[in-house]
């Protein structure tokens, strides 16, 4: 069954109804710093329906619910229902929905909506990207004036250690660091233009998934530590550039202080 990028952006952008200002409520999964609100499960609920209507017999890989099933489908959906949801529980606009088809394997189409932005960023795979129907092309700028978009290991913070050392020498190196709180948002931002460099030390799938597809798009470089792409069903580090130059001197960076990750 043949499904359009177009289909899936409708779909999502249904789903952003449940991502209500007020009147959900907020639990952890474990530890303060990793938040659920029922408006991520009301998310995730409702793409999970919806997708399954619109590619019968597809799997899912979700964040919400340890949701996984994803052995012997040829497409898989990989969903995070609200990338950033610290932000969203304090009512701060930088969280979205993220959604990738991965067909065989590979990348296949990617949506991230961040609808309290008011930007819709997709991407299909060997079409280009596009943010609210306008291409997105990444930077051209040296790593010397790159902004860089990174973390302190949120989940994990007794690996800030290896991250601040990192980022301290990528710090000297380009020209300032950001942080929005949501990997998706973030990629996507670089891919146009808005930031030319990011590093996290741990990210899971659905972090990444859409997002990376839209930042590959759009002329950007994406690795993970072994140099490869980042893995599509396991967490992995992600290191992301404007150019492939610039994200080996990331990689290079990365190095310098860790010899092997550390899960």
């Amino acid at each position: 069954m043949e499904i359009t990028v177009e289909q899936i952006i409708a779909i999502v952008k249904e789903a952003s109804a449940f991502m209500v200002r007020s009147g959900f409520e907020v639990h952890d999964k474990g530890s303060k710093e990793n938040l659920v609100t029922t408006s991520d499960l009301a998310v995730q609920d409702f793409l999970t329906e919806r997708l399954s209507a619109l590619l019968p017999g597809s799997g899912f890989l979700c964040e919400e619910e340890d949701l996984q099933d994803i052995a012997g489908h040829e497409f898989v959906w990989i969903i995070d229902p609200i990338d950033g949801t610290a932000n969203y529980s304090r009512g701060n606009e930088n969280c979205c929905i993220s959604v990738a088809l991965i067909r065989g394997g590979a990348q296949y189409m990617g949506v991230v909506y961040s609808p309290w932005r008011g930007e819709c960023w997709w991407a299909e795979k060997g079409k280009g990207a596009f943010c609210n129907g306008q291409p997105l092309h990444v930077s051209a700028r040296p790593f010397g004036e790159g902004l860089l978009f990174t973390a302190l290991s949120t989940y994990h913070k007794e690996w800030a250690r290896y991250c601040s050392d990192i980022i301290y020498d990528l710090y000297l190196e380009c020209n300032d660091v950001r942080r929005t709180g949501s990997a998706a948002v973030e990629l996507c931002l670089m891919a146009a233009g808005f930031a030319d460099l990011y590093f996290e030390i741990r990210l899971m799938p659905w972090d990444y998934a859409a997002a990376t597809l839209i930042l590959s798009e759009a002329g950007g470089s994406v690795c993970s530590f072994n140099g490869a792409f980042p893995s599509l069903y396991n967490p992995s580090l992600v290191v992301a550039a404007n150019s492939a130059d610039n994200a080996a001197r990331l990689l290079k960076a990365v190095r310098r202080h860790l010899d092997r990750l550390p899960y």
